[in-house]
């Protein structure tokens, strides 16, 4: 009878510590332990330059008996912001470990609002380097079909009688940037037209497995009134002796767009701009905007503007230089919404 209970006991212990699947049973007590101090704002970083200066500040205020937890090959950082809870990690570059960060982020913790800062590619011509940003909407524009050859504006793309493409976006005519023409107008291209195609989302609200469409993502209504406030704000100019023209501002901007491309090319910048009114070009806030999005949570970035795509003024394609400029401004700006928010 003792070794039927101690096999029970073994089996029941075995089932124990894999509850939760790959997360052990040790790290879900430390996960329900810091959620005991919830709910946090979710502050969402790209990279470690971005990151340290937030860090560094003496607004951040790490905490002394969870200051970290590593999970699934993040580091989840906990501490307050003027006396806010939060929780902070870096996703890494691009769409996907944004994405799989933010689900992370939201599937662990008790979130009540995430917060997507750093710096970003510019194709406004009317804003500058340093200048900082909080789209109103954002959009993933690397979602492609690419339409054959032959095929034009009036033809149906492939697979859009089901539902699963449309023409409703608009598209890019790769013949239209080519350097040669016949007879004054473009020579056609074999690469045609790619047309931008929303993101296929699933609502926690919706039924499961019943797809919506989404491609202009929203941030918060109420987040988006009180980044108004940090429009007066004053930002550095300078790194060393090499200043900017004037001295940074923060603006709200209609739209911003994401996609797994570093874009350096002022055709493609101008296209963006001209087409869909894109002010901010990353490779994540797309990402982190689609999945709270879907997860109902409160969402807003802020970028600033480390250099004009593909260049075009005296001081454009100057990333190496004004980068790190540029992430100390999103962190200022970062830090004052903060206070706004939950003043």
């Amino acid at each position: 009878m003792l070794g039927l209970v101690i096999l029970v006991w073994g089996v029941w212990s075995s089932t124990i510590g894999r509850a939760h699947g790959a997360i052990s049973t040790s790290t879900m007590q430390e996960i329900e332990r810091v959620n005991e101090k919830g709910p946090y704002l979710g502050i969402v970083v790209p990279n470690s330059f971005e990151m340290n200066p937030l860090l560094q500040s003496p607004s951040f205020v790490a905490d002394l008996q969870v200051p970290y937890l590593d999970c699934f090959g993040r580091r989840f950082r906990f501490g307050k912001v003027e006396n806010e809870e939060v929780v902070v990690v870096l996703t890494g570059l691009s769409m996907l470990n944004a994405g799989i960060t933010t689900q992370l982020l939201l599937t662990l913790f008790k979130v009540k609002g995430v917060l997507h800062y750093g710096i970003a590619g510019n194709a406004n011509p009317q804003l500058q380097i340093g200048d900082v940003t909080i789209p109103q909407y954002w959009a993933h524009t690397g979602l492609w079909n690419w339409q054959r050859y032959g095929d034009g504006p009036d033809d149906e793309l492939a697979l859009e009688s089901n539902g699963d493409y449309t023409r409703e976006i608009g598209y890019l005519r790769l013949a239209n940037y080519q350097n040669g023409s016949e007879n004054g107008k473009p020579v056609e291209n074999l690469l045609n037209n790619v047309w931008y195609q929303p993101e296929e989302v699933f609502p926690v609200d919706g039924i499961a497995e019943v797809r919506q469409h989404s491609f202009w993502v929203p941030v918060n209504k109420h987040y988006f009134k009180v980044a108004k406030r940090i429009e007066g704000m004053t930002f550095q100019r300078c790194v060393n002796s090499t200043c900017l023209p004037r001295a940074p501002k923060a603006v709200r901007v209609k739209r911003g767009a994401s996609a797994n491309a570093f874009v350096d090319n002022s055709a493609y910048r101008e296209f963006l701009y001209s087409k869909f009114n894109i002010t901010p070009i990353d490779m994540e806030s797309a990402a982190v905007a689609l999945v709270c999005h879907q997860q109902q949570i409160p969402f807003i970035a802020i970028r600033a503007l480390s250099d004009l795509a593909g260049g075009g003024s005296a001081v454009s394609n100057e990333a190496d230089i004004f980068a790190s400029l540029a992430a100390q401004n999103a962190v200022d700006a970062s830090l004052r919404f903060i206070t706004l928010l939950f003043a």
